[in-house]
């Protein structure tokens, strides 16, 4: 088992989607690389913390690579857009990949030349810190179906799906 971190905009939608991809086995949705230790939603809706929203992703590396779950985390995020993913706008919504091991760094960054301009503004960095969000974001889309999203659950293939 592997795991990385997506930050990109809304967590509830970004969680939601990879929850269903093929070889994700665990998603959780929780505030990366900001200054203080454990931030609430609160701080980051209020600026007292500059965590990103993000998504950890435990997955299985034989079924699906880094550069799949990468693939399909382009096809819903804007990575040109600076702090900002559809209606949610502010540091926290930053796009960024956050990863915990050193050689992950190249391919990751290796992909993203390869595959948009480099005028993008996702972050890549190791991950520094990363709490869990409260219990009532978990799975939040499961729980408020019509909730708000900018993420496009359309954009799995079936063949990509559970």
């Amino acid at each position: 088992m592997k795991t990385i971190y997506l930050a990109g905009g809304c967590f509830w939608g970004l969680e939601k989607y990879f929850s269903l991809v093929k070889g994700i086995f665990k998603t959780e949705v929780g505030y990366a690389n900001g200054t203080i230790d454990r931030p609430s939603y609160e701080d980051l809706k209020s600026g007292l913390d500059d965590a990103a929203e993000t998504v950890k992703i435990e997955y299985d590396d034989s079924i699906i690579s880094l550069e799949k779950i990468i693939e399909l985390y382009l096809r819903v995020v804007n990575p040109y857009s600076y702090n900002e993913q559809g209606g949610d706008k502010g540091v926290q919504y930053r796009t960024g990949i956050y990863f915990t091991e050193a050689t992950e760094k190249s391919s990751i960054i290796k992909y993203l030349q390869q595959n948009i301009e480099e005028t993008h503004h996702i972050e890549v960095k190791p991950l520094t810190k990363y709490f869990a969000a409260e219990q009532y974001h978990q799975n939040y889309l499961d729980k408020h179906p019509q909730g708000y999203c900018h993420i496009d659950m359309t954009k799995l293939r079936t063949d990509e799906m559970k």
